[in-house]
């Protein structure tokens, strides 16, 4: 049932940030590709931060990248069924779940550049390297990730956020 108050397309017109997040990532990707060699390294912030080129075949983390090719359509599959809930889930937002929409058009945003890495390419362009001297490195990611995680920050905030009455606060 659909909410009242909400117009027939819901919360859809933030599409246009997952629209934003895809092209922004996709077109960062593009350029590093073209900069640099594969795990070659441009540091930033000495001892913190360097560009650099890496393919994930895996989920987070490199999570099954090992594994002889199965997993790109098992990640695929489920960042298509993900993509579909968060489209309904934003169609079916009220008008003042502005914080909400905000979220999920981010994970959708970064699902659907990482999708199509992993599609079209057979592997995901990583290009963002954190780092503590030579010591400590933190798996590199790219622009999609980075707005999955902010999203999904903000989606784990909205929980914890409430009235007294027990509603969620969305702005």
């Amino acid at each position: 049932m659909p909410n009242p108050g909400v117009g027939r397309f819901g919360r859809l017109s933030w599409l246009w940030l997952s629209v934003l997040v895809l092209v922004l990532d996709q077109a960062s990707k593009f350029y590093f590709e073209g900069a640099l060699s594969l795990y070659q390294q441009i540091v930033v912030i000495p001892d913190y931060f360097s560009w650099t080129l890496a393919y994930n075949t895996g989920a987070a983390f490199s999570f099954l990248a090992d594994s002889s090719g199965w997993q790109r359509w098992l990640f695929a599959l489920i960042a298509v069924v993900v993509s579909a809930v968060l489209v309904v889930w934003l169609k079916r937002l009220g008008r003042s779940e502005t914080w909400l929409a905000v979220a999920l058009a981010l994970v959708l945003g970064g699902a659907l550049g990482n999708l199509y890495d992993r599609i079209v390419l057979g592997h995901v362009v990583d290009f963002i390297l954190v780092h503590w001297q030579n010591r400590w490195y933190f798996p590199a990611f790219n622009l999609a990730d980075s707005a999955i995680t902010v999203g999904a920050v903000m989606l784990a905030l909205d929980m914890f956020k409430s009235k007294k009455s027990g509603e969620p606060v969305h702005d």
